[in-house]
Order: structure tokens, then C-alpha cells, then sequence
């Protein structure tokens, strides 16, 4: 085991590889907080599918994805200290810009802790390359804590499902492989499992069988995380926890048969990975404030 609490180093063997409705939120929402930090413990932040644009007042289906980003980034200032890391889980951009990921780094940077960033559908690789240098911030691999994060790039351009090529998949196994000591979280952008919406089933991970295939080898993996899906999941599959989380933007409908928004407020997810391998983990989204989308778009 390393003795430092978060090993940013590079890790030798791996590579980088329409209506408008307003959206009231209710300023009383409870929200469950993760338990006071002990020191046998490590807390991440997931932001997920900002969707930003070049342009400060680039929308998607009527919401401002810069302001919400904000929002949520100041609410997880607000309720969390002592963050070991940020994990940015794809759909950073809308457009593929520069400047869309220039201003994700700026915002998010806020936020006093190392990051890590992969791809999503919408994202275009050499530009997030670009602003990302410096930092490790597209390193696959981090080591915090007594758990090993593995990060995926489940994206194929020009397509909206995802798929792991047989290099992620190599590496997933490497990276399970070389540290059977931690414990693991495994994060890609793309659903491997059903989530009960009947028009996101076509557009997840068209490989899933292979990823589980390499997953169930390694008992030491404890959780799946994603991003994609604008909502919450949480499940267990053969004692692997299953989680997606909700976008720092617009929220899709769960259980919904056709493309359908949510009312729900952007926001978070936090996990708190405790050194005897146990998981806890919430949701918490932006209250107290009013967001404008357009709550009968059909595609996004």
C-alpha cells in the first residue's frame, strides 16, 4: 500500500488512452451528507454530463448548463470539505469546444482536489486533450486511500452508444490485476446494465457482457460508477454496487419509455470510500433555486 492518502503519479504500464416550463425547486429538500470524515476514509465528487457550450449563455433543451454547473459546484462547496478527489464522467461538452472545456476546468477548479476526466458521447478527444494538460487529468488510474479508481473511455466517436475497445478492456484487467491488495471502483460514461428506460436501452454499452467479464474475475472490485443517463441508480449485481448519477444540467424522466425531462434540480453525487472496503454514497442536488428547460423536448 502507498502511505500518501491520493497517488497522482502516472502509472507505468497504462495510457491515456417545446414548451418552456420553470422548474421550482423546493428550498426544504433534505439531503443525505456523508458521515464526519474519519481518517480511515476518502471522499469523492462525481460531477457528470455538464453539456457545456463555447458561448456563457450556451443552453440545452432551455437550460443554461454554465449556470447550473455553477450552482451545483457552489453546493458541493457548501456541504463538502476535505475532498480527495473530483471525478468528471463524460458529456464535459455539448459542442466539442475548447472553450466548453476551458470553462469546465475553471469552474470545477474550484473545488480544491486532484480530478480525473474521461469521455463521453458528446466530448471530442484532442480538445479535451488540449485543455486538460498539465495535472494527470486524463491518467486512467488513480490510487487513493486502500481503493484503486480505474477510469474508462467507453466513448466511440460519431456514436451515441458506447463500446470498450480491446485495449480498455485490457487495461481494466491490468489495472484489477496489479493491485489485488485495494480495493476498486470502476468508472466509464455508459450504462452497462439496464436502467428501466425503455428509449436509453439502444444507447448504452454495447459490450457490457466483456466488461463483466473482466469485472466478476477481481472479488476486490466493490462499484461500478457512470454518468449518461441524467438520473439516479443504485443497485447491486452479484455484490458489485451499480450506481449512475444525475447531471449538473437536465434531468431525464426514470422509467420513462420515450425521450422525457425530469423536474428535479441538477446536482451531485458524493462517495465516501472507506479503507475496510465498505461504500457510502448520495445524491444531493440544487435547491432554493428556479431553472427554465424546455420540459416537452423530445432529444437532446
Amino acid at each position: 500500500m502507498t502511505s500518501s492518502k491520493c497517488d497522482l503519479h502516472p502509472h507505468s504500464g497504462f495510457t491515456r488512452i417545446a414548451r418552456r416550463h420553470i422548474i421550482a425547486l423546493n428550498p426544504f429538500q433534505e439531503t443525505a451528507l456523508p458521515s464526519a470524515a474519519p481518517s480511515s476514509s476518502v471522499l469523492l465528487v462525481q460531477l457528470s454530463d455538464s453539456h457545456l457550450f463555447a458561448e456563457a449563455d450556451g443552453a440545452l433543451l432551455g437550460m443554461n448548463t454554465r449556470d447550473s454547473l455553477e450552482k451545483v459546484v457552489e453546493r458541493v462547496l457548501a456541504e463538502q470539505s476535505d475532498i480527495d478527489a473530483v471525478i468528471a464522467s463524460g458529456d464535459i461538452s455539448q459542442d466539442g469546444s475548447v472553450e466548453s472545456y476551458e470553462a469546465f476546468r475553471r469552474l470545477s477548479g474550484q473545488i480544491a482536489a486532484p480530478a480525473r476526466w474521461f469521455a463521453g458521447n458528446h466530448d471530442e478527444l484532442p480538445q479535451m486533450e488540449q485543455v486538460a494538460q498539465g495535472g494527470g487529468l486524463l491518467e486512467p488510474v488513480l490510487d487513493i486511500g486502500q481503493w484503486r479508481v480505474t477510469l474508462l473511455d467507453s466513448a466511440v466517436p460519431g456514436s451515441v452508444p458506447g463500446f470498450l475497445a480491446e485495449s480498455q478492456l485490457q487495461l481494466l484487467a491490468q489495472s484489477l490485476s496489479e493491485a489485488p491488495g485495494r480495493y476498486h471502483l470502476v468508472c466509464l460514461h455508459h450504462h452497462p446494465v439496464p436502467i428501466g428506460c425503455e428509449w436509453m436501452a439502444p444507447i448504452g454499452l454495447r459490450n457490457a457482457e466483456a466488461f463483466f467479464a473482466v469485472v466478476d474475475r477481481f472479488p476486490q472490485v466493490r462499484a461500478v460508477l457512470w454518468g449518461h443517463v441524467h438520473q439516479e441508480f443504485d443497485q447491486m449485481r452479484q455484490g458489485v454496487r451499480l450506481l449512475a448519477s444525475p447531471s449538473t444540467c437536465i434531468q431525464f424522466a426514470p422509467g420513462s419509455e420515450d425521450f422525457k425531462l425530469d423536474t428535479l434540480a441538477p446536482g451531485y453525487r458524493w462517495l465516501r470510500l472507506h479503507d475496510d472496503g465498505q461504500l457510502e454514497t448520495g445524491v444531493s442536488r440544487v435547491v432554493g433555486m428556479v431553472f427554465e428547460a424546455d420540459y416537452g423536448g423530445t432529444g437532446y
